[in-house]
């Protein structure tokens, strides 16, 4: 009776919530607190696949959906990105029988890192895709390693492991263990020789500590690593990049699917190529998973395009706190051979919890943007002063830079004579606050 009562109180509160444009969460906390263990009672899709890590979870889930759906299969995920135990207990009991049955060919789960293991304390994904591990909201999340060590408690025994070859601590859940898939890119044309960003979180060996020496860096620590004193290393692939060209804007997986890219980020390559390894492993061709994912524009709102005049726009959603994040953002708009202006606007930090601390932005490599494509440098919202002492620590000459708390200056400012491209650089909690003054494009 808890179960069924469970399974009607949040449905009931689903649709209320939907109603009001309230979240997604709600509904799920009642149902746990009416029956706790609630997530062992239902019956679930034979195939469970779940996504987790620092970025991308988000993408990559939507990438996976659009992938099955196209190849017929019902597929039930948490397309609200609600993705703590509460929010999964939602999406699931939303679409449950009253009796507790699932109905579906797959379910998706997008699951946040620090709380994947309540909610796989109650049952095993048949395949868990772990994206990255970078530092991500340091005073929520701590070091990634910390986070490394709460992912590891929600991996049980039976589940596969699909992981980023190239990440030397999203690698590590493999090591000893069976039966798990890598993905991962060859050497690039984009590839550095030594590290270039501001900070290196895998300097040091994972596993014994020693220096990490790296053959090719794609970005940041994400590369090809090996430890001579433990020899600890990079794992084969079992799906590849092959080639990348991102001035063309296309990748090529395992030298025989040619995918063309909406947006030619060396960042979306690692989404796109975990989404095909996922649908891989659930029987759907190669060539079918290209053709779904070929100039696939994403719908979750981290990528939008927009009108001011006649001057064209894109902004990038890079989440506050997560330096990563943000340099790929800063590398497309840098690398436009076109001409760009760039806004960069910080006027909330946190949607969650409260904090005003800045330290992440000392993180960021805001010196990609001293190239003559960009032409002007717009930093806006309440954050913009520490934001331009930042910037004060870069070379990018400070007559490109305006400073301006207002976000609706900053759209003044733009709204000229001006023909380059416009790339906006901002977080969840502030997109709002500048597409509101702007046209947005379907």
């Amino acid at each position: 009776m808890k179960k069924i009562l469970a399974i009607i109180v949040c449905k009931v509160l689903r649709v209320v919530g939907k109603m009001i444009g309230k979240g997604s969460s709600l509904p799920g906390k009642f149902a746990l607190k009416i029956c706790p263990d609630i997530l062992s009672r239902v019956k679930l899709p034979q195939n469970i696949v779940a996504v987790t890590g620092s970025n991308g979870k988000t993408s990559t889930t939507e990438m996976i959906a659009h992938i099955l759906r196209n190849a017929g299969k019902k597929v039930i995920y948490n397309a609200e990105g609600s993705n703590q135990i509460e929010g999964v207990t939602t999406f699931i009991l939303a679409n449950a029988s009253l009796f507790g049955k699932v109905k579906g060919d797959v379910l998706l789960i997008e699951s946040d890192e620090r709380y994947a293991k309540y909610t796989f304390k109650y049952f095993t994904p048949t395949y868990y895709v772990i994206t990255n591990l970078y530092r991500d909201q340091l005073t929520r999340n701590g070091h990634p390693m910390w986070v490394y060590e709460a992912i590891k408690e929600s991996i049980g025994e039976k589940c596969r492991l699909v992981l980023n070859a190239d990440d030397p601590l999203v690698s590590l859940f493999g090591k000893d263990r069976e039966d798990t898939i890598y993905f991962g890119a060859d050497k690039l044309s984009t590839d550095a020789e030594t590290f270039t960003s501001v900070y290196n979180d895998m300097v040091y060996c994972p596993v014994c500590h020693g220096p990490m020496d790296y053959t090719t860096y794609h970005y940041n620590h994400i590369g090809h690593f090996n430890c001579e004193a433990c020899g600890y290393t990079r794992n084969a692939t079992d799906y590849s990049v092959t080639k990348a060209d991102l001035d063309e804007g296309y990748i090529v997986i395992d030298g025989e699917q040619k995918i063309d890219l909406a947006l030619k980020s060396l960042y979306n390559i690692y989404n796109i190529l975990a989404s095909y390894t996922a649908c891989s492993l659930l029987g759907i061709d190669g060539k079918e998973i290209a053709a779904s994912i070929n100039n696939y524009v994403l719908k979750n709102g981290r990528v939008t395009t927009f009108k001011l005049g006649e001057r064209k726009g894109v902004l990038l959603t890079s989440k506050h706190e997560n330096s990563i994040s943000y340099d790929m953002s800063l590398k497309l708009a840098a690398s436009d051979n076109d001409g760009s202006d760039v806004v960069i606007i910080v006027d909330a930090i946190s949607r969650k919890y409260f904090t005003s601390d800045v330290s992440w932005l000392y993180d960021i490599d805001f010196h990609l943007l001293d190239t003559d494509n960009v032409k002007r440098i717009i930093l806006a919202g309440a954050y913009a002063n520490d934001l331009a002492a930042r910037f004060s620590y870069t070379k990018i000459l400070e007559d490109k830079i305006t400073v301006t708390e207002s976000i609706e200056k900053a759209v003044e400012l733009l709204n000229n004579e001006d023909r380059e491209k416009i790339y906006v650089i901002t977080c969840f909690s502030d997109k709002g606050k500048f597409l509101e003054r702007v046209e947005v494009e379907n």
